[in-house]
């Protein structure tokens, strides 16, 4: 828990499925509330709606380059 009172939110914006489940689990055990992302324009989404403390970003996406997710983000 954080001192917002809550678990650390991390957004993993993978466009491997099963690269991104592994990175989801592995943070789960950690106590991390994790969401997942499979494409630029998914990472924005779910950036806009989970509000994450931190962004683990692919940058080969599909849609919109990791490069330019950063950038919006």
């Amino acid at each position: 828990m954080n001192a917002t009172g809550r678990d650390p939110r991390v957004l993993v914006v993978e466009d491997d499925e099963e690269i991104a489940l592994v990175l989801q689990r592995s943070l789960r055990l950690e106590g991390y509330e994790v969401r997942i992302a499979g494409d630029g324009e998914a990472a924005l989404d779910q950036s806009a709606a989970f509000n994450p403390d931190v962004v683990i970003l692919d940058l080969g996406l599909p849609k919109l380059d990791g490069i330019e997710v950063a950038r919006r983000l």
